[in-house]
């Protein structure tokens, strides 16, 4: 079987979306092109390395390049912890690989549904309501 050109992978959490580019390489990883190894805080890092440790040395023959837009710092991370997994997976094409990363963490694979609620009348957010002072 034939090795794929370029795959490409998408995840999301909360409003973030992230899409990952996986082609032939010399092991660079870019999250919206800046080097991974300089990228902070450090946790967000540590996220984004997850799937690429767990894969072993299989990866350092890939680039990958993440696109991350909207959200928060680790909204992004985790959508972009998600999209190289994602990634890594339709490159590789092992059904082992799948199982450790839906072993070791769903979310690995898998989009988190859950949203913000929206705000409703009556109080500052969605389950927040104003005090009353009689009764």
């Amino acid at each position: 079987m034939k090795a794929p050109v370029v795959v490409q992978a998408a995840g999301k959490r909360k409003s973030a979306v992230a899409r990952a580019t996986v082609r032939k390489g010399i092991g660079r990883v870019r999250v919206n092109r800046q080097p991974l190894e300089v990228l902070e805080p450090e946790i967000v890092r540590q996220k984004i390395q997850e799937p690429l440790l767990m894969v072993g040395e299989k990866w350092k023959s890939l680039d990958i390049d993440v696109d991350v837009q909207g959200g928060g710092i680790m909204g992004q991370a985790s959508a972009a912890r998600t999209a190289v997994a994602r990634g890594l997976i339709g490159w590789i094409k092992d059904p082992a690989l799948a199982d450790m990363f839906k072993h070791y963490d769903r979310s690995l694979l898998v989009n988190d549904p859950r949203r913000k609620l929206p705000k409703r009348p009556g109080g500052r957010g969605a389950r927040k309501r104003r005090q009353k002072s009689y009764r």
